[in-house]
Protein backbone atom coordinates (compact mmCIF):
# COMPACT_ATOMS: atom_id res chain seq x y z
CA UNK A 1 0.00 0.00 0.00
CA UNK A 2 2.81 2.37 0.93
CA UNK A 3 4.59 1.46 -2.29
CA UNK A 4 1.46 2.20 -4.30
CA UNK A 5 0.95 5.51 -2.50
CA UNK A 6 4.54 6.45 -3.22
CA UNK A 7 4.07 5.78 -6.90
CA UNK A 8 0.93 7.94 -6.93
CA UNK A 9 2.78 10.78 -5.21
CA UNK A 10 5.68 10.51 -7.65
CA UNK A 11 3.23 10.59 -10.56
CA UNK A 12 1.46 13.66 -9.16
CA UNK A 13 4.78 15.41 -8.63
CA UNK A 14 5.80 14.64 -12.22
CA UNK A 15 2.50 15.99 -13.54
CA UNK A 16 2.81 19.11 -11.43
CA UNK A 17 6.37 19.74 -12.61
CA UNK A 18 5.29 19.17 -16.23
CA UNK A 19 2.34 21.56 -15.78
CA UNK A 20 4.54 24.15 -14.10
CA UNK A 21 7.12 23.78 -16.85
CA UNK A 22 4.42 24.19 -19.51
CA UNK A 23 3.15 27.31 -17.78
CA UNK A 24 6.68 28.69 -17.67
CA UNK A 25 7.24 27.94 -21.38
CA UNK A 26 3.93 29.61 -22.27
CA UNK A 27 4.82 32.62 -20.13
CA UNK A 28 8.24 32.86 -21.77
CA UNK A 29 6.62 32.67 -25.24
CA UNK A 30 4.13 35.40 -24.33
CA UNK A 31 6.92 37.55 -22.84
CA UNK A 32 8.95 37.16 -26.03
CA UNK A 33 6.19 38.92 -27.97
CA UNK A 34 5.33 38.59 -31.66
CA UNK A 35 7.84 37.16 -34.12
CA UNK A 36 7.55 40.19 -36.40
CA UNK A 37 6.32 43.78 -36.09
CA UNK A 38 5.22 45.48 -39.29
CA UNK A 39 3.85 49.03 -39.50
CA UNK A 40 2.31 51.43 -41.98
CA UNK A 41 2.08 55.21 -41.91
CA UNK A 42 -0.87 56.21 -44.06
CA UNK A 43 -1.11 59.20 -46.35
CA UNK A 44 -3.44 62.12 -45.62
CA UNK A 45 -7.06 61.05 -45.40
CA UNK A 46 -6.08 58.04 -43.31
CA UNK A 47 -8.05 54.85 -42.93
CA UNK A 48 -11.56 55.17 -44.32
CA UNK A 49 -10.63 57.11 -47.46
CA UNK A 50 -12.20 54.31 -49.56
CA UNK A 51 -9.13 54.55 -51.78
CA UNK A 52 -5.34 54.41 -51.46
CA UNK A 53 -5.03 54.02 -47.69
CA UNK A 54 -7.85 51.52 -47.43
CA UNK A 55 -6.13 49.34 -50.01
CA UNK A 56 -2.95 49.36 -47.92
CA UNK A 57 -5.03 48.50 -44.86
CA UNK A 58 -6.44 45.44 -46.63
CA UNK A 59 -2.85 44.27 -47.05
CA UNK A 60 -2.51 44.36 -43.26
CA UNK A 61 -5.74 42.43 -42.81
CA UNK A 62 -4.57 39.70 -45.18
CA UNK A 63 -1.26 39.43 -43.31
CA UNK A 64 -3.10 39.09 -40.00
CA UNK A 65 -5.34 36.36 -41.42
CA UNK A 66 -2.62 34.30 -43.04
CA UNK A 67 0.12 34.70 -40.44
CA UNK A 68 -1.94 34.56 -37.23
CA UNK A 69 -1.44 38.20 -36.38
CA UNK A 70 -3.34 41.21 -35.08
CA UNK A 71 -3.58 44.90 -35.88
CA UNK A 72 -2.68 46.81 -32.75
CA UNK A 73 -5.03 49.57 -31.57
CA UNK A 74 -7.36 49.00 -34.53
CA UNK A 75 -11.01 49.92 -33.84
CA UNK A 76 -12.08 47.04 -36.11
CA UNK A 77 -10.32 44.62 -33.75
CA UNK A 78 -8.62 42.55 -36.45
CA UNK A 79 -7.14 39.68 -34.43
CA UNK A 80 -6.23 36.20 -35.64
CA UNK A 81 -3.41 35.48 -33.18
CA UNK A 82 -0.21 36.87 -31.71
CA UNK A 83 2.42 35.62 -34.17
CA UNK A 84 2.86 39.03 -35.84
CA UNK A 85 1.98 42.52 -34.69
CA UNK A 86 0.68 44.98 -37.28
CA UNK A 87 -0.04 48.65 -36.76
CA UNK A 88 -0.90 51.79 -38.69
CA UNK A 89 -0.57 55.48 -37.87
CA UNK A 90 -2.37 58.38 -39.52
CA UNK A 91 -0.78 61.77 -40.27
CA UNK A 92 -2.32 65.14 -39.58
CA UNK A 93 -4.47 66.63 -42.34
CA UNK A 94 -1.51 68.51 -43.79
CA UNK A 95 0.83 65.55 -43.51
CA UNK A 96 3.45 67.60 -41.66
CA UNK A 97 4.16 64.82 -39.13
CA UNK A 98 5.10 62.08 -41.62
CA UNK A 99 8.73 61.98 -40.48
CA UNK A 100 7.77 61.95 -36.82
CA UNK A 101 5.40 59.00 -37.27
CA UNK A 102 7.99 56.97 -39.18
CA UNK A 103 10.50 57.60 -36.41
CA UNK A 104 8.00 56.61 -33.71
CA UNK A 105 7.46 53.24 -35.39
CA UNK A 106 11.19 52.64 -35.84
CA UNK A 107 11.84 53.46 -32.18
CA UNK A 108 9.06 51.07 -31.18
CA UNK A 109 10.87 48.19 -32.86
CA UNK A 110 8.87 47.69 -36.04
CA UNK A 111 11.15 45.79 -38.39
CA UNK A 112 9.38 46.76 -41.62
CA UNK A 113 7.73 50.14 -42.03
CA UNK A 114 5.72 51.36 -45.03
CA UNK A 115 5.16 54.97 -46.04
CA UNK A 116 2.04 55.25 -48.19
CA UNK A 117 2.51 57.85 -50.91
CA UNK A 118 5.26 59.67 -52.79
CA UNK A 119 5.15 62.56 -50.33
CA UNK A 120 7.01 60.32 -47.86
CA UNK A 121 10.14 60.27 -50.04
CA UNK A 122 12.28 62.83 -48.19
CA UNK A 123 11.19 61.93 -44.66
CA UNK A 124 11.49 58.18 -45.23
CA UNK A 125 15.00 58.51 -46.69
CA UNK A 126 16.04 60.53 -43.64
CA UNK A 127 14.60 58.15 -41.05
CA UNK A 128 15.92 55.07 -42.88
CA UNK A 129 19.45 56.48 -42.61
CA UNK A 130 18.98 56.80 -38.83
CA UNK A 131 17.73 53.20 -38.46
CA UNK A 132 19.92 51.02 -40.73
CA UNK A 133 18.66 47.77 -39.15
CA UNK A 134 15.04 48.59 -39.99
CA UNK A 135 13.67 47.99 -43.49
CA UNK A 136 11.49 50.68 -45.04
CA UNK A 137 9.20 50.52 -48.06
CA UNK A 138 7.64 53.48 -49.82
CA UNK A 139 4.61 53.15 -52.04
CA UNK A 140 4.79 55.40 -55.12
CA UNK A 141 7.92 57.17 -53.91
CA UNK A 142 11.31 57.30 -55.62
CA UNK A 143 14.59 57.61 -53.76
CA UNK A 144 17.75 57.75 -55.83
CA UNK A 145 20.81 55.57 -55.45
CA UNK A 146 19.28 52.45 -53.96
CA UNK A 147 20.67 48.93 -54.40
CA UNK A 148 19.56 45.44 -53.41
CA UNK A 149 21.45 45.83 -50.12
CA UNK A 150 19.67 49.10 -49.22
CA UNK A 151 17.20 49.15 -46.34
CA UNK A 152 14.65 50.91 -48.57
CA UNK A 153 12.41 49.38 -51.24
CA UNK A 154 10.49 51.66 -53.60
CA UNK A 155 7.19 50.10 -54.69
CA UNK A 156 5.79 51.53 -57.92
CA UNK A 157 2.81 50.72 -60.15
CA UNK A 158 2.01 50.99 -63.85
CA UNK A 159 -0.93 53.30 -63.12
CA UNK A 160 -1.05 54.43 -66.73
CA UNK A 161 -1.78 50.86 -67.88
CA UNK A 162 -4.72 50.42 -65.50
CA UNK A 163 -5.94 53.92 -66.33
CA UNK A 164 -5.87 53.06 -70.03
CA UNK A 165 -8.34 50.23 -69.38
CA UNK A 166 -10.80 52.38 -67.42
CA UNK A 167 -10.34 55.09 -70.05
CA UNK A 168 -11.34 52.52 -72.64
CA UNK A 169 -14.36 51.62 -70.48
CA UNK A 170 -15.33 55.29 -70.40
CA UNK A 171 -14.88 55.56 -74.16
CA UNK A 172 -17.04 52.50 -74.82
CA UNK A 173 -19.83 53.90 -72.65
CA UNK A 174 -19.62 57.61 -73.49
CA UNK A 175 -21.02 57.54 -77.02
CA UNK A 176 -20.69 61.06 -78.38
CA UNK A 177 -20.48 62.76 -74.97
CA UNK A 178 -17.30 64.04 -73.33
CA UNK A 179 -15.22 62.47 -70.52
CA UNK A 180 -13.02 64.03 -67.88
CA UNK A 181 -10.20 63.46 -65.39
CA UNK A 182 -9.80 65.04 -61.93
CA UNK A 183 -6.34 64.83 -60.40
CA UNK A 184 -5.36 65.53 -56.81
CA UNK A 185 -1.91 67.07 -56.48
CA UNK A 186 -0.43 68.33 -59.75
CA UNK A 187 2.54 65.94 -59.80
CA UNK A 188 4.29 63.52 -62.20
CA UNK A 189 2.64 60.51 -60.55
CA UNK A 190 -0.92 61.77 -61.06
CA UNK A 191 -0.13 62.75 -64.64
CA UNK A 192 0.46 59.01 -65.26
CA UNK A 193 -3.21 58.33 -64.45
CA UNK A 194 -4.23 61.30 -66.58
CA UNK A 195 -2.26 60.21 -69.65
CA UNK A 196 -3.37 56.60 -69.50
CA UNK A 197 -7.03 57.54 -69.11
CA UNK A 198 -7.07 59.96 -72.04
CA UNK A 199 -5.24 57.49 -74.28
CA UNK A 200 -7.60 54.64 -73.39
CA UNK A 201 -10.69 56.75 -74.04
CA UNK A 202 -9.33 57.85 -77.43
CA UNK A 203 -8.35 54.31 -78.39
CA UNK A 204 -11.82 52.91 -77.68
CA UNK A 205 -13.87 55.78 -79.07
CA UNK A 206 -12.89 57.77 -82.19
CA UNK A 207 -15.32 60.52 -81.14
CA UNK A 208 -12.98 61.31 -78.22
CA UNK A 209 -9.88 61.91 -80.33
CA UNK A 210 -10.51 65.64 -80.39
CA UNK A 211 -8.96 67.56 -77.47
CA UNK A 212 -12.25 69.42 -76.97
CA UNK A 213 -13.86 66.13 -75.92
CA UNK A 214 -11.48 65.53 -73.00
CA UNK A 215 -11.41 67.52 -69.75
CA UNK A 216 -8.55 67.42 -67.27
CA UNK A 217 -8.07 69.47 -64.10
CA UNK A 218 -6.07 69.28 -60.86
CA UNK A 219 -7.24 70.21 -57.37
CA UNK A 220 -4.03 71.74 -56.07
CA UNK A 221 -0.25 71.91 -55.90
CA UNK A 222 0.40 70.18 -52.57
CA UNK A 223 -0.63 67.14 -50.57
CA UNK A 224 -3.76 68.81 -49.22
CA UNK A 225 -5.26 68.28 -52.68
CA UNK A 226 -5.79 64.62 -51.80
CA UNK A 227 -8.21 65.53 -49.02
CA UNK A 228 -10.37 68.29 -50.52
CA UNK A 229 -13.76 66.84 -51.54
CA UNK A 230 -15.40 70.26 -51.89
CA UNK A 231 -13.04 71.37 -54.65
CA UNK A 232 -13.42 68.02 -56.43
CA UNK A 233 -17.20 68.44 -56.22
CA UNK A 234 -17.00 71.89 -57.79
CA UNK A 235 -14.73 70.71 -60.62
CA UNK A 236 -17.01 67.75 -61.32
CA UNK A 237 -20.10 69.95 -61.49
CA UNK A 238 -18.39 72.17 -64.04
CA UNK A 239 -17.25 69.26 -66.21
CA UNK A 240 -20.66 67.61 -66.21
CA UNK A 241 -22.32 70.90 -67.12
CA UNK A 242 -19.95 71.25 -70.07
CA UNK A 243 -21.05 67.93 -71.51
CA UNK A 244 -19.08 65.19 -69.77
CA UNK A 245 -20.98 62.01 -68.98
CA UNK A 246 -18.18 60.11 -67.21
CA UNK A 247 -15.41 61.34 -64.89
CA UNK A 248 -12.38 59.51 -63.51
CA UNK A 249 -10.38 60.68 -60.52
CA UNK A 250 -6.94 60.09 -59.00
CA UNK A 251 -7.31 62.32 -55.97
CA UNK A 252 -7.49 60.15 -52.86
CA UNK A 253 -10.16 61.18 -50.38
CA UNK A 254 -11.07 64.17 -52.57
CA UNK A 255 -12.80 61.73 -54.91
CA UNK A 256 -15.77 61.54 -52.56
CA UNK A 257 -16.79 64.97 -53.85
CA UNK A 258 -16.75 63.77 -57.45
CA UNK A 259 -18.82 60.70 -56.55
CA UNK A 260 -21.42 62.81 -54.78
CA UNK A 261 -21.73 65.08 -57.81
CA UNK A 262 -22.11 62.15 -60.21
CA UNK A 263 -24.91 60.79 -58.06
CA UNK A 264 -26.63 64.17 -57.70
CA UNK A 265 -26.47 64.85 -61.44
CA UNK A 266 -27.25 61.34 -62.66
CA UNK A 267 -23.84 60.80 -64.32
CA UNK A 268 -21.13 58.15 -64.20
CA UNK A 269 -17.94 58.17 -62.12
CA UNK A 270 -14.88 55.92 -62.17
CA UNK A 271 -13.02 55.20 -58.95
CA UNK A 272 -9.37 54.53 -58.26
CA UNK A 273 -7.00 52.34 -56.22
CA UNK A 274 -9.67 50.26 -54.41
CA UNK A 275 -12.95 48.88 -55.78
CA UNK A 276 -14.74 52.05 -54.75
CA UNK A 277 -18.01 51.03 -56.37
CA UNK A 278 -18.16 47.91 -54.22
CA UNK A 279 -17.31 49.92 -51.10
CA UNK A 280 -20.15 52.35 -51.69
CA UNK A 281 -22.62 49.68 -52.79
CA UNK A 282 -22.07 47.75 -49.56
CA UNK A 283 -21.88 50.77 -47.24
CA UNK A 284 -24.18 51.26 -44.26
CA UNK A 285 -26.09 54.35 -45.41
CA UNK A 286 -28.69 54.73 -48.15
CA UNK A 287 -26.90 57.80 -49.51
CA UNK A 288 -23.65 55.90 -50.03
CA UNK A 289 -25.52 53.04 -51.68
CA UNK A 290 -27.07 55.55 -54.12
CA UNK A 291 -23.61 56.89 -54.91
CA UNK A 292 -22.44 53.34 -55.58
CA UNK A 293 -25.07 53.04 -58.32
CA UNK A 294 -23.22 55.75 -60.27
CA UNK A 295 -19.71 54.24 -60.11
CA UNK A 296 -19.12 52.51 -63.43
CA UNK A 297 -15.89 50.76 -62.39
CA UNK A 298 -12.60 51.53 -60.62
CA UNK A 299 -8.97 51.37 -61.65
CA UNK A 300 -7.55 48.83 -59.23
CA UNK A 301 -4.12 49.73 -57.95
CA UNK A 302 -3.29 46.76 -55.77
CA UNK A 303 -1.50 48.49 -52.93
CA UNK A 304 -2.77 45.63 -50.77
CA UNK A 305 -0.81 43.13 -52.87
CA UNK A 306 2.37 45.23 -52.67
CA UNK A 307 2.06 45.43 -48.87
CA UNK A 308 1.35 41.71 -48.56
CA UNK A 309 4.17 40.53 -50.86
CA UNK A 310 6.76 42.90 -49.39
CA UNK A 311 5.87 41.91 -45.82
CA UNK A 312 5.95 38.22 -46.75
CA UNK A 313 9.44 38.60 -48.20
CA UNK A 314 10.54 40.48 -45.09
CA UNK A 315 9.36 37.67 -42.82
CA UNK A 316 10.97 35.05 -45.06
CA UNK A 317 14.26 36.94 -45.06
CA UNK A 318 14.27 37.45 -48.83
CA UNK A 319 13.43 41.14 -49.00
CA UNK A 320 15.70 43.31 -51.14
CA UNK A 321 16.21 47.02 -51.39
CA UNK A 322 15.89 48.97 -54.61
CA UNK A 323 12.96 49.26 -56.98
CA UNK A 324 9.94 47.14 -57.88
CA UNK A 325 7.00 47.83 -60.22
CA UNK A 326 3.59 46.12 -60.24
CA UNK A 327 1.82 46.13 -63.64
CA UNK A 328 -1.03 44.64 -65.66
CA UNK A 329 1.10 41.57 -66.35
CA UNK A 330 1.30 40.55 -62.67
CA UNK A 331 -2.10 41.83 -61.54
CA UNK A 332 -0.70 44.94 -59.89
CA UNK A 333 -3.24 47.13 -61.70
CA UNK A 334 -6.57 46.38 -63.38
CA UNK A 335 -10.24 47.29 -63.39
CA UNK A 336 -13.16 46.29 -61.17
CA UNK A 337 -16.11 44.07 -62.00
CA UNK A 338 -18.31 43.04 -59.07
CA UNK A 339 -21.85 41.88 -58.33
CA UNK A 340 -23.07 45.49 -58.33
CA UNK A 341 -21.61 46.79 -61.59
CA UNK A 342 -21.47 43.63 -63.72
CA UNK A 343 -24.80 44.38 -65.38
CA UNK A 344 -23.40 47.58 -66.88
CA UNK A 345 -19.87 46.23 -67.45
CA UNK A 346 -20.46 42.77 -68.90
CA UNK A 347 -21.04 43.94 -72.46
CA UNK A 348 -17.63 45.67 -72.64
CA UNK A 349 -15.50 43.21 -70.64
CA UNK A 350 -14.51 41.15 -73.74
CA UNK A 351 -13.20 44.30 -75.43
CA UNK A 352 -11.36 45.40 -72.30
CA UNK A 353 -9.73 41.99 -71.99
CA UNK A 354 -8.55 42.17 -75.60
CA UNK A 355 -7.05 45.60 -74.94
CA UNK A 356 -5.41 44.30 -71.77
CA UNK A 357 -3.69 41.51 -73.68
CA UNK A 358 -2.45 43.97 -76.28
CA UNK A 359 -0.87 46.07 -73.53
CA UNK A 360 0.72 43.07 -71.86
CA UNK A 361 2.10 41.80 -75.17
CA UNK A 362 3.49 45.22 -76.07
CA UNK A 363 1.24 45.76 -79.06
CA UNK A 364 -0.12 48.86 -77.30
CA UNK A 365 2.39 51.10 -75.56
CA UNK A 366 0.61 53.36 -73.07
CA UNK A 367 1.77 56.98 -72.61
CA UNK A 368 2.79 57.65 -69.00
CA UNK A 369 1.97 61.38 -69.01
CA UNK A 370 -0.84 63.40 -70.53
CA UNK A 371 1.72 65.62 -72.26
CA UNK A 372 2.69 62.58 -74.38
CA UNK A 373 -0.83 61.69 -75.49
CA UNK A 374 -0.95 63.87 -78.62
CA UNK A 375 2.28 62.38 -80.04
CA UNK A 376 1.09 58.87 -79.08
CA UNK A 377 -2.25 59.42 -80.83
CA UNK A 378 -0.58 60.68 -84.02
CA UNK A 379 1.39 57.43 -84.26
CA UNK A 380 -1.44 55.17 -83.12
CA UNK A 381 -4.20 56.51 -85.40
CA UNK A 382 -2.33 57.57 -88.51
Amino acid sequence: MKKTLGLVLLTLLAVSFTFAGGQKDAANTAAAGPKFKIGIVFDVGGKGDKSFNDSAYQGLVRLAQEYKGYIKDDPDNVNFGTEIELKYLEPKSGGQDREQLLRVMAEDGYGLIFGVGFLFSDSLAKVAAEFPETHFAIIDGFIEGLSESSNITCLAFAEHEGSFLVGAAAGLKAGTSKVGFIGGMDSPLIHKFHGGFFAGAMYANPALRSESMLFGQYIGKDGAAFNDPKTAESIAQNMFRQGASILYHASGASGTGMFKTASDMGKWAIGVDSDQGLMYATAATAEEKRIGEHILTSMLKRVDISVYITAKEFMEGTIEGGYRTFSLADGGVGYAVNDYNKAVMNDIVPQLEQIKQKIVSGEITVPDHDSKVREWAEKMFR
